[in-house]
């Protein structure tokens, strides 16, 4: 029997304003206009003779009958993007291998070494992408992501390609003030959004005297190594991100003390795309690169 489906610009109008609670963010998202969401979303309202959104004072909210029905219609959309990608997989030189990162390790780690895959692979070019949400399943448009965590992502499979260590960096001027941890005291401290990293780092270099909390902190760890660079304070570096600084003498280490941390990179992808040319090249050669 022909299957009764609700018109397609329909559910993808619903399925994003659902997902975001927002007409206005599906409209960003779709890339039109909040009015053809709401009108695309009431289209799909009258065909199934249920309200799918309400209000609760000045939020929106999901209708009982519209939050059964979003996990079911999210999943189809996610098959049929990543049956898509399979379909473009077959052929590696066909369109962009797009790779989502966090802005920090694409600057920092990523980008340098890029010129090395492509003389490798000259017929696939790459997308790098740094809206990566870091959980859930991957962007429809996105083939593989490097994401910084412990490898639990459900239904993606990971492979672990760096560990990393934390230790205090700074620029060599304000490196020449501080003797000893124990200078720490004077200094600014600099933090991203683990702030909770230095408190394990006193602990570690034996300290109990300094307010690990104190100090101005930056939403991505690619501005917290430029700051530290600038002379703005002493970061807690991470060890993939700041290597090719501390070995350019933009910064320096002033103490030996360092602590393993609880999170490593990883590349994840959808396991029925783990034998494609394209995710089996970019993986062989960023595991090569990662060793």
């Amino acid at each position: 029997m022909p299957r009764r489906l609700p018109p397609l610009n329909s559910l993808r109008a619903f399925e994003s304003a659902a997902r975001q609670l927002s007409f206005t963010k599906a409209a960003d998202e779709l890339a039109v206009t909040q009015s053809a969401v709401s009108h695309q979303v009431a289209a799909l309202e009258e065909w199934a003779g249920n309200p799918l959104f309400k209000r609760q004072g000045r939020q929106m909210v999901l209708t009982e009958a519209a939050a059964k029905f979003l996990p079911a219609i999210t999943l189809a959309f996610d098959q049929i993007a990543l049956a898509s990608r399979k379909l473009q997989a077959v052929d590696p030189s066909h369109g962009w291998l797009t790779v989502a990162v966090m802005p920090s390790f694409a600057a920092k780690w990523l980008v340098p070494r890029l010129a090395d895959f492509h003389d490798k692979n000259p017929d696939m070019d790459v997308w790098i992408a740094t809206f990566e949400a870091q959980t859930g399943a991957l962007a429809s448009d996105v083939d593989l992501a490097i994401r910084y965590g412990k490898g639990d992502w459900p239904g993606l499979t990971s492979v672990k390609i760096l560990s990393e260590e934390l230790y205090p960096v700074c620029a060599p001027k304000l490196g020449q003030q501080l003797k000893e941890p124990a200078d720490l005291t004077k200094a600014t401290l600099l933090h991203d959004e683990l702030r909770e990293d230095w408190s394990m780092w006193f602990k570690a270099a034996g300290l109990t005297t300094v307010d690990p909390a104190r100090g101005p902190g930056f939403d991505d760890s690619g501005l917290l190594i430029q700051a530290a660079i600038e002379g703005l304070g002493v970061a807690l570096g991470r060890s993939v991100l700041v290597k090719g600084d501390l070995e350019a003498g933009r910064l320096i280490r002033p103490f030996a003390t360092a602590i393993p941390a609880e999170s490593a990179f990883y590349l994840v992808y959808p396991p029925d795309l783990e034998n494609t040319p394209k995710i089996k090249s970019f993986r062989e050669w960023l595991v090569a690169a990662a060793a």
